[in-house]
């Protein structure tokens, strides 16, 4: 048998701290082929465990001459030859596999970043197959360092215009690579090479679907769960949460135990509506925890985000252990699980990149369901969608048959309205004001049937005060912004393009409704450089 036909169907992605790194993932798993995302410098036995048929070397901000850049382990070569893997490094990924090989890299003599325009140089290649010598395409490259030398047995076969190496590959040996970013949509015929690689050159099948992850994901949890344990869920009335919750209903029934706490930081009469939809549209069991006063009052003089995170997920934490206990005392048994919607976006940017000195892309921010957890809890964590993104999140529910209202509603933030009042939460009235402020602005938005095409769109109680004019008297009030993006996964993000009279009729409403409230200001930021919270 064939060493390919041996290997599990996961393109494992090495993490090298490239701002596109997830984009590779998302862009392989459009072709209905699993990819997994883990640190570029993973141990050995954590690739061999995962049983890859194709590894990809990413892209990374790192020069391979750097005494302390970010390499595949030791013993790497070895393993995927004598074990029929493919290799393809992309950017960083190229150069590091030249170096290790036996090449060589050199600082280019022009750099280059942006949009060029490379050539194909060898018509018999496999990268570009079907090419001919002269074609040109237009990529998107990022790269200061270029490979000068070959390992022995790689062949060019694509340069840019300025002459450096584009593409190179060794198909005895099963190593690839490509100076550019195929995987980002300036790289207008990326997805083809990148589909032509797996499913053509590497082989590997088109067959992964939300179907599998359902099946799969109900067997994991039935494993982990033994038939008398119980297990929490804590629902937040969005998407994550809801279907984690009604996938681990189906898994074990009865013994899911759901609480909803009300911390405080919720939207215009969040607890109300959440907690009406529970009972009438999925039928769960839903215990209501009033919890705002213990929240707020480890929140007062606190400014800082991350401190701000952390004691959040520390209450939340302790909200749910007493919850536990409770429930211990009813069902004389203690609850051993509690389940939370993790996204993969939360644990990429709740994780530090190789070569950060620290141990994966630098920590963005630390999200409540990640980096918040205390680590003392009492309960063991189940996360059944903490591979996924979250439009993959919404086709599970769809086949989950979870109300089409929770499947579309926009994402809230695990800590609230904390992430949207830079500072003290207990500052003022913020609260108020900016429960009153966001609830117009998302009124707005769906009346004007706009809703669905915004990933995101809230409301931003800002830490300000100005100088208006109203009943023609002189103010000093509050400052709000808005802020809605489009998205396809959370990971990056572009500023919606209001009409300027939605954006006139929306900001005199605030202005003549909201007391407190004399200037609104729109955020027109996108991500990168900014996250999509103000916190």
């Amino acid at each position: 048998m064939e060493p390919q036909a041996l290997k599990s169907n996961i393109v494992l992605i090495l993490d090298y701290g490239s701002q596109y790194t997830h984009l590779i993932t998302r862009r392989i798993r459009s072709l209905s082929i699993f990819s997994l995302c883990i640190s570029g410098t993973s141990s050995l036995k954590t690739i061999t465990e995962l049983n890859p048929s194709v590894i990809i070397l990413s892209g990374g901000p790192h020069s391979v001459h750097s005494p302390d850049a970010p390499s595949f382990p030791d013993g790497f070569v070895d393993y995927v030859e004598k074990n029929g893997v493919f290799v393809l490094g992309i950017c960083y990924g190229l150069q590091l596999i030249v170096q290790k090989l036996g090449g060589k890299v050199a600082i280019g003599e022009k750099q280059e970043y942006g949009r060029m325009v490379i050539e194909v140089v060898k018509g018999s290649g496999e990268l570009f197959s079907g090419k001919i010598v002269g074609d040109k395409q237009v990529v998107w490259m990022s790269h200061g360092d270029e490979a000068v030398s070959l390992p022995e047995g790689f062949e060019v076969v694509a340069r840019s215009e300025q002459g450096a190496v584009a593409a190179v590959e060794n198909h005895h040996r099963r190593f690839y690579g490509l100076q550019y970013h195929p995987e980002v949509t300036h790289s207008p015929k990326g997805m083809e090479t990148l589909r032509h690689f797996l499913l053509d050159i590497c082989g590997v099948e088109a067959g992964w679907k939300m179907e599998d992850v359902l099946e799969e994901e109900i067997k994991v949890i039935r494993g982990m769960v033994g038939t008398q344990d119980h297990v929490i869920c804590a629902l937040s009335g969005g998407v994550d949460s809801t279907v984690a919750a009604t996938l681990v209903y189906k898994a074990i029934g009865e013994r899911l135990h759901c609480v909803f706490v009300d911390n405080g930081l919720l939207r215009y009469k969040e607890q109300e509506r959440v907690m009406e939809t529970f009972e009438k549209d999925l039928h769960l069991p839903v215990t209501c925890v009033d919890a705002s006063v213990q929240f707020l009052s480890e929140l007062k003089g606190v400014t800082d985000p991350e401190k701000k995170r952390k004691i959040i997920g520390k209450e939340f934490i302790s909200v749910f252990d007493a919850f536990a206990h409770d429930l211990e005392q009813k069902l004389g048994k203690k609850p051993t699980y509690l389940v939370q919607g993790t996204l993969y976006p939360d644990v990429i940017e709740s994780c530090p990149p190789p070569g950060s000195g620290k141990t994966h892309s630098h920590t963005i921010k630390s999200h409540h369901n990640v980096g918040g957890l205390t680590k003392d809890m009492k309960l063991k964590l189940i996360e059944p969608l903490k591979l996924l993104f979250k439009d993959e999140v919404r086709e599970l529910g769809k086949i989950l048959d979870v109300p089409v209202s929770f499947l579309k509603r926009h994402p809230f933030p695990g800590p609230g309205l904390a992430v949207r009042i830079p500072g003290d939460v207990n500052q003022g009235n913020a609260l108020d004001i900016l429960r009153q402020v966001d609830e117009i602005f998302i009124q707005a938005i769906k009346d004007a049937g706009i809703y669905d095409q915004i990933w995101q769109a809230f409301a931003v109680f800002l830490p300000v005060k100005t100088t208006g004019v109203q009943g023609d008297q002189r103010t000093h009030s509050n400052a709000v912004a808005l802020r809605a993006v489009t998205s396809q996964d959370g990971m990056t993000a572009d500023w919606y393009y209001f009409e300027h009279k939605f954006l006139d009729d929306v900001s005199r409403k605030i202005c003549n409704s909201v007391r407190g409230v004399n200037r609104v200001c729109l955020d027109i930021t996108s991500k990168p450089p900014s996250t999509i919270e103000w916190e």
